[in-house]
């Protein structure tokens, strides 16, 4: 039987850390960026990490 192939567009979006968390980049950082403020737009580019119910579907789809 063939191997299962990982969600491309989720592989291209969260990657697994050393540790097996899951890591994300956050939203609101594209546009508009004029009327955010800087700590708010500093805190947007730095990486979160996935939390609740969604872990188990991600890792599923990336063939975890």
């Amino acid at each position: 039987m063939p191997k299962q192939k990982a969600h491309r567009g989720t592989a291209k979006r969260i990657k697994l850390s050393a540790t097996g968390k899951l890591i994300r980049r956050r939203q609101n950082g594209n546009h508009f960026l004029e009327k955010k403020s800087g700590g708010r737009k500093r805190h947007i580019v730095t990486p979160a990490t996935v939390s609740g119910g969604e872990n188990r579907n991600i890792k599923r789809a990336l063939g975890v």
